[in-house]
């Protein structure tokens, strides 16, 4: 379980994330929805570590990402960061193998050798693996950072905007493949999305965020709704249901 108590994080006067508490339990596909400037990268990016918090405390199965060695949490927690450039030229294998380093230490063994084919075979990269990143497209790109986190190991991971640079196609196939990877691979995916209707459909859990805040959470059932999406986004929804699940039918700015 990622748990998170009271976290904050300030930007001068602007509080970003205002004492957030919040259970992620073990398992499944959690999302976090938001309005823009709702805190979602903050908290997810807080929570891995990747910035400071001014006050509160996040623990990983017990471990307090402060005072827990990186080289152990490495191991427990991965994350892929919404601006993910490389100013060094790779190879899409020699990225994803990045993802064994908090095992290998740079030094990979068989086994990593092993763990960098199967990444690359979950995410259909294969065939691309000798070519330099430089050289392919956005979404082509997008899925070789997914298959270096996916090649860490973790039991926890998680994703910035995973569907950043993906047309529908490939979104929807980013998303079977990240929901696969929790119901087949044991892993515990939590994600920021913008995309309501993929929240919906994919999700166990969706956390919704408004100004720096927990607005709501629950199943996609309890968050799809009229009621709940209005008053999180300011705007006119109209859901209905699916074949069982709840998606946002229509939505106006007006």
């Amino acid at each position: 379980m990622i748990r998170v108590d009271r976290l904050t994080k300030s930007y001068g006067a602007s509080v970003v994330v205002d004492g957030v508490s919040l259970d992620l339990p073990g398992g499944g596909l959690t999302s976090i929805i938001g309005p823009n400037g709702a805190g979602k990268s903050t908290l997810l990016s807080m929570i891995s570590r990747l910035i400071g918090m001014d006050a509160g405390s996040v623990s990983v199965d017990g471990l307090d990402v402060t005072r827990t060695s990186g080289d152990v949490l490495a191991k427990r927690l991965s994350i892929l960061r919404q601006d993910n450039a490389m100013t060094t030229r790779l190879t899409v294998r020699d990225l994803v193998a990045f993802g064994r380093y908090p095992h290998s230490k740079g030094r990979p063994t068989h086994a990593d050798a092993g763990h960098i084919d199967r990444a690359l075979g979950y995410l259909d990269l294969m065939p691309l693996a000798d070519r330099f990143l430089d050289e392919l497209s956005g979404g082509q790109r997008q899925r070789a950072f997914v298959a270096m986190v996916l090649c860490q190991d973790t039991d926890y991971m998680l994703f910035d905007e995973p569907l950043n640079n993906l047309d529908i196609r490939h979104a929807v196939s980013m998303m079977r493949l990240l929901r696969r990877a929790a119901d087949e691979l044991g892993k515990t995916v939590v994600m920021v999305l913008h995309d309501i209707n993929f929240a919906a459909c994919y999700s166990d859990r969706i956390v919704a965020m408004k100004n720096g805040a927990i607005a709501f959470q629950g199943t996609p059932a309890e968050i799809i709704r009229d009621d709940v999406l209005e008053a999180l986004y300011e705007t006119p929804f109209q859901t209905m249901e699916k074949d069982g699940q709840r998606i946002a039918l229509y939505f106006s700015a007006g």
